[in-house]
């Protein structure tokens, strides 16, 4: 489990391609203090450290994980967005967040208000369902809230501070980001789907 609040951005060292596809990322993380078999979110997504140095970590992206993230666009100097696993006692400053990409979402407008950033996105049409205005979604691994929705379109907005910590003061029109509902977003409707055919 994660919460969303990002705490390093490690850049992609090397990529290995063969099916799955190994990536080593440097980190400002204290990797004394960091298993092998440790899960860490990078972009988002929960993946397993399968080797580790000073100052890098390895991970293995299996072809699922690939077909359903932005991951298969990484290359050596690309920024990602980590966190580690939430340990019990520590603050919850986000939401509750899996690791488990649903999907991307197309970044289709920006534009600035103020200091601030505002993000229009185009959800796949089959998650659109689950996001609402003022609720949760993970984006890139950083826990968002929703403005407003229209049809398969969202908005978000990035303040500066979010802009500096994560890799976001660098993603454009036409980016694709990884996306993950709110996981209460996804059991009220399943609820609401059994209610319907009982």
């Amino acid at each position: 489990m994660f919460t969303g609040i990002v705490t390093d951005i490690g850049q992609v060292r090397r990529i290995e391609r063969r099916g799955d596809m190994r990536a080593r990322i440097a980190t400002r993380y204290d990797m004394k203090t960091v298993d092998i078999g440790a899960s860490i979110a990078c972009d988002g997504v929960c993946l397993t450290v399968v080797e580790k140095g000073d100052d890098w970590f390895a991970v293995d992206a299996s072809a699922e994980t690939l077909s359903k993230t932005n991951l298969g666009r990484w290359a050596e100097g690309t920024r990602v967005n980590l966190e580690r696993a939430l340990r019990v006692g520590d603050e919850l400053g986000g939401h509750i967040v899996s690791g488990h990409v649903d999907g991307v979402a197309e970044v289709v407008a920006m534009k600035a208000e103020g200091d601030s950033t505002r993000v229009t996105l185009r959800a796949p049409a089959g998650l659109a369902r689950f996001i609402a205005p003022k609720g949760s979604v993970a984006l890139n691994g950083t826990s968002l809230t929703v403005n407003e929705v229209s049809g398969n379109s969202f908005g978000i907005n990035l303040i500066p501070h979010t802009k500096t910590v994560t890799n976001w003061g660098a993603v454009a029109v036409g980016d694709l980001v990884n996306l993950e509902i709110d996981t209460l977003a996804r059991y009220v409707a399943r609820l609401h789907e059994v209610a319907a055919i009982g």
